[in-house]
């Protein structure tokens, strides 16, 4: 009777949570959903906005400076390309510096902010709210699509015209600039090409003059000539 209840007891024991081989099933399970984590952080990452780094380090835009090296820190750790799995991880990686250094730049962060913010009060507009209402507000909560979803969407516009206004001016401030060049180029020319005239003018002179004593001298010969037989 006692053999029976111990060998029933047998198997029992084999399951215990501090079973050696449960424990390394679950630690295999564990790295395994973290890797799974970090690939799908590195999607994310990659697939959010590239012209909004509150999008891509995943914060609100209210953060303050400290929290968002907090989230730069454990989202740059997280995934690492020494550590993540993904083969675009080191992308990943490098959008999140700029991303965190876009936002420690007070000036960049000032213009972000403000064409975000121009999005959120065209936003509430259309849903004629004054422009200080809060995202928590309860007019904001059962909106489709989700108000956070509009915001981003309206923000991702916003950012897009402003980014193409950014480049047609440096465009043409690069076209500026390469007409003033080739203005200053055409004038240097312009210099160098009298200066080697008149340097050309300088070095025939002895040749002109020459050329004008002998044209003198033969003009008089030809008077003498003339006098002599009208005489």
């Amino acid at each position: 009777m006692s053999e029976a209840a111990s060998s029933s007891s047998t198997p029992a024991s084999s399951s215990k949570p501090n079973d050696p081989a449960v424990e390394d099933i679950e630690k295999l399970l564990s790295r395994e959903a973290t890797a799974f984590q970090r690939e799908m952080e590195v999607e994310r990452i990659l697939k959010a906005f590239k012209l909004n780094p509150y999008e891509i380090l995943d914060i609100n835009e209210d953060a303050t400076p400290e929290e968002i090296k907090k989230k730069y820190r454990h989202l740059s750790l997280f995934i690492h390309p020494d550590k993540a799995p993904h083969p675009r991880a080191p992308e990943a990686f490098d959008l999140l510096k700029k991303a965190e250094s876009d936002l420690s730049d007070k000036t960049k962060r000032e213009e972000l902010d403000a064409v975000i913010n121009q999005a959120r009060v065209m936003l509430l507009r259309t849903h004629n709210l004054p422009p200080n209402t809060r995202a928590d507000d309860p007019r904001l909560k059962n909106l489709t699509p989700p108000w956070r979803q509009q915001f981003l969407a309206q923000a991702k516009q916003l950012l897009i015209d402003e980014e193409v206004r950014r480049r047609k001016a440096v465009k043409m401030n690069l076209a500026n600039e390469g007409l003033e060049a080739r203005k200053k180029e055409e004038e240097a020319n312009a210099k160098k090409r009298k200066a080697e005239e008149e340097a050309q003018w300088e070095e025939t002179r002895e040749q002109r003059v020459g050329s004008w004593r002998t044209f003198a001298a033969n003009s008089k010969k030809k008077k003498k000539t003339k006098v002599q037989i009208l005489g």
